[in-house]
């Protein structure tokens, strides 16, 4: 196990990041899990904080700071989907996508540049998706949002070296959570399929491996990537896809 390290985790309520919250816990480090509906009771010391906006952003780097006196690990994971074709695609939607998965993991990387280099071991561990390499139908937000983060993924590892930061952008195929759960009505009604086909022949359909992948095991690779076997890993993508992207 790595020493312990301050880590900031959003998403940190439900899914992906709360297994990543846990699995930080577990492993001795110290957690504050930011969330726009924080669990109290669970994983980590929960933080309230909209991630669209610029104060929601700062104000959870500086809750983090002030909670446990320095700040190692920034692991932006809040997200969420939106599936439409592009001619009826909300704006609104796009802009809150945008904000969320592009422009908040950005904030908080500038808000905290400066508490990772005094750390000398700093990391920024965005879960991006395969969607961040690959492009589906109907998701233009989400999928550029994730083209976006990875690009930001490659500059703030570039940035960071000097200083000891370290950047990686984890890219899982179909993980099994609310978010992917919740899309496949709104997947079934844009194709005009069954839910039960949409899990089969859209949602998998990518995977050469046909299964979902768990939370536990994003949370996994987050755990490894911080050890120094994952030393080298900078400014490039941790693809965790089943296979997707070798097509």
């Amino acid at each position: 196990m790595s020493e312990m390290r301050k880590a900031l985790v959003t998403g940190a309520a439900s899914g992906i990041g709360r297994a990543i919250a846990q699995k930080l816990v577990e492993d001795g480090h110290s957690v504050l899990s930011v969330d726009l509906d924080p669990d109290p009771d669970g994983p980590g010391s929960p933080y309230q904080a909209d991630l669209t906006t610029r104060d929601g952003n700062e104000s959870a780097v500086e809750a983090a700071f002030e909670e446990m006196g320095g700040l190692d690990l920034v692991v932006p994971c809040a997200g969420f989907q939106h599936v439409s074709p592009i001619e009826g695609f909300d704006a609104d939607r796009w802009d809150a996508l945008i904000a969320l998965l592009l422009t908040s993991p950005f904030l908080l990387a500038r808000y905290s540049w400066e508490y990772l280099k005094q750390s000398g071991q700093g990391q920024v561990i965005v879960i991006a998706s395969a969607h961040a390499l690959v492009a589906s139908p109907f998701k233009a937000g989400y999928v550029s949002a994730k083209h976006g983060v990875l690009g930001l993924v490659k500059v703030l590892a570039l940035e960071g070296a000097e200083h000891g930061i370290r950047a990686v952008a984890i890219c899982p195929g179909y993980v099994r959570t609310p978010l992917v759960e919740g899309q496949i009505p709104a997947q079934a009604s844009a194709h005009g399929m069954s839910e039960e086909d949409v899990l089969n022949e859209v949602i998998l359909a990518p995977h050469a491996v046909k299964d979902m992948i768990e939370p536990s095991e994003i949370a996994d690779a987050v755990a490894f990537l911080m050890t120094p076997a994952g030393r080298t890993i900078t400014g490039v993508p941790f693809t965790m896809d089943m296979g997707w992207s070798a097509r």
